[in-house]
Parts: structure tokens; sequence; C-alpha cells
């Protein structure tokens, strides 16, 4: 009995040396387990730069990549950040483009238009003289196809494109004689850029190409004797009442004016699939917000201008425009007939607005006239 109570106590005590023996073992897994795991948590942090055409923190149009930049900041807790440069900073308002394309930047926001000699159908994602609206555009963009086809325009150029805010309906801009016929716009240096441009040149203008910063002293020097910017919100900013006397309110070469963000496509493929999503959601909260911006600014703008600085606020002759939406369709045809990719978007272009332009005829346009 003696001898079997020490075995007993010999196994039970081996016993429980195995046991500590595992526990310790365990705690070293623990450990190694925490180890990893603190490894595994070290959060990585993208810096990326945006370039844009504006002026730094502009009204409107510079202040959406300021708040771009916020808001994914703030999403994404601090693990991307983007320093944004106004036009000049970093590269000149008209390299955005091509900065992006290199890799020497991230992102950068401009409007399509610019690059129409680069991709001819640039201009249709945002601004077409006669053709959509700003709701009309965006419907279009995320509902109808057009950006599937954005994004197919630019894939050659290693850039992905999103919608980056719109400043909607766009006056005819400023000039210092009064325009009343044709033969008022022959030899007209005006600065107005895109395919309305290329209308303008028809009726015997001469479009002239410049970033906002340049406008305002082109325009009071007489290197242009007439420019379309904005609206009311932008041109009081820049102060284009005191270089010229007229107003022109009629909306036609730009009824909606998209803006774009251009990001670098290996540089956004690089990201965690969240911080992906984080970009296209701020890209679209942008979009709508700018909009939002600009028919909110735009008539206490206007009331000033004409009230304060006391502008003289005129339109365009019915057959002015007339002519005008003639040659539009002229220079529709020519570029489709050059471009097999303007055609391809073209195509897109103009189905979706006739067929929106028919509901909004029955709809908005019926409201407008009995409201």
């Amino acid at each position: 009995m003696k001898n079997l109570l020490k075995k007993v106590f010999v196994l039970g005590l081996a016993s429980a040396m195995l046991l500590l023996s595992g526990c310790g073992g365990k705690q070293t897994s623990n450990s190694s387990v925490k180890g990893t795991a603190a490894q595994s948590t070290t959060i990585q942090k993208y810096h990326w730069k945006m370039v844009t055409s504006w002026p730094k923190n502009f009204p409107g149009l510079g202040m959406a990549p300021e708040k771009f930049a916020k808001h994914v900041n703030e999403m994404s807790g601090g693990r991307l950040t983007i320093q944004v440069y106004g036009a000049g900073e970093l590269v000149p308002g008209f390299e955005v483009f091509d900065a992006v394309s290199q890799g020497t930047v991230q992102m950068g926001h401009s409007g399509a238009y610019y690059w129409k000699g680069k991709i001819p159908a640039s201009p249709l994602f945002g601004a077409l003289p006669f053709g959509m609206t700003a709701t009309e555009l965006n419907a279009w963009l995320y509902y109808g196809g057009g950006m599937e086809l954005y994004r197919e325009m630019y894939k050659p150029f290693g850039i992905i494109p999103m919608a980056g805010g719109n400043t909607g309906a766009q006056f005819g801009g400023w000039f210092k004689k009064e325009i009343n016929s044709m033969d008022d716009l022959k030899g007209l240096k005006m600065r107005i850029p895109g395919l309305a441009g290329d209308v303008l040149k028809k009726a015997g203008a001469i479009p002239v190409n410049l970033t906002g910063g340049e406008i305002f002293s082109s325009l009071q020097s007489g290197a242009i004797d007439a420019t379309e910017w904005v609206g009311p919100y932008n041109d009081l900013a820049f102060g284009f009442y005191q270089a010229a006397d007229y107003y022109y309110t009629s909306v036609w070469h730009e009824p909606s004016a998209g803006l774009e963000f251009l990001i670098n496509e290996k540089a956004f493929n690089s990201l965690p699939k969240d911080l992906q999503q984080i970009i296209i959601v701020a890209a679209r909260a942008v979009n709508e917000d700018t909009l939002d911006e600009y028919n909110a600014r735009n008539n206490s703008a206007l009331k000033t201008l004409v009230e304060e600085h006391h502008v003289k606020l005129r339109q365009f002759p019915p057959a002015v425009l007339a002519q005008l939406k003639k040659y539009t369709a002229e220079v529709m045809a020519e570029q489709a007939a050059k471009d097999a990719g303007f055609a391809k978007v073209w195509k897109s272009y103009s189905e979706f607005l006739a067929n929106i332009r028919s509901y909004n005829d029955l709809t908005l346009k019926e409201y407008y006239k009995n409201r």
C-alpha cells in the first residue's frame, strides 16, 4: 500500500508538472500571437498629392478638392491624407492631366474639356453647348452608361476619372461691347474653352484658352475682348465687373459644367479596397455638394453685381442663339466624323439627352412655366 501511494504521488506530481509545462507553452504562444497581432495591426499610411487647375482655396472650384481631401482623411482615420495644390503651385493649371498620367502626383482636379487635344470626347463628360443640364449629366454618368465610357476614354493614359463637382448652368459671359448680331462676334477675342470655342470659331470669333488666374489681367489689358468663366458666384470673386461692362445671362455654351477628379490608376490600385471605396464615396459627395453650393450662392452674388456694382445684364438675341445652335450641330458632326471615340460617346450622350429631354419637357419645363 505504501509503495502504491508513493507511485500515485509520483504520477500525480509528473502530471502536474506536465500541465504546468503545457500552460507555460500556451502563454508563450499567446505572447507570440499578441506580438504577431501587434505587427499585423501596424497601420500603413498613404500620403498623396493633388494638383488642380484652380487658384488655391478659390470659392467653389478651389474648395471642392479641399473638401474631398478632408472627407478622405476623416473617413480613413488618417490612413490616407491628400495635400492639395492650386494651379501653378506644383504644376501649371493646364498640366494637371499629364502630371497624373505620368505619376508625378496621384490625383488632379480640373475640367474635362481642357483635354480635348488628347481625348476628343473629353468635353462630353463636362460641358456641351446646348447639351445636358447638371442633373441630366449626372443621370447619364451614373445610370446611363456615361461613367463606363468616361473611364474607357481615359484608361490609355493610366487615369481613372470620377465626377468631381458641377457648377450648374453658366452665364454667357462678360463683354466689353454689346452683342446685337452675329457680326458683333467676328474678330472677337474671347476666353472660352472646349467645344464652345470651336462653335465661336465658326462664327468668326477667336477663342482663347486661359486658366482662371489669367483671365482678369487679360480682359483688363485688352488681350481678350470677352470671357466666360462660371457664373455670378465666381465671377464676382474675380472682379470681372471692373474690366467689362456687359454681363450676358444667356445660357448656351455650358448648361452644365462638370468638373472631374483624375486619379493615377496604379496609385489607386495600390490602395486597400476600403480606401478605394472611401475615394469613390468622397468624390460622389463632393460632386453633389458643389452643385448645391453654386445653386445657393449664385443668386445672392448676382444681386451684389447688379445692386452694388451696377452691372448691365444682357441676353443674346434669339437669332444669335439660333445660329450658335446650328454651328454646334456642325461641330458635333465634324468631331464624330474625325474620331471614333468621340462618335461612340456622342451616340450614348445624344440618345440619353433626347430621352431625358422629352421627360423634362413634360415635367420640369411645364412646372417652371406654371410656378
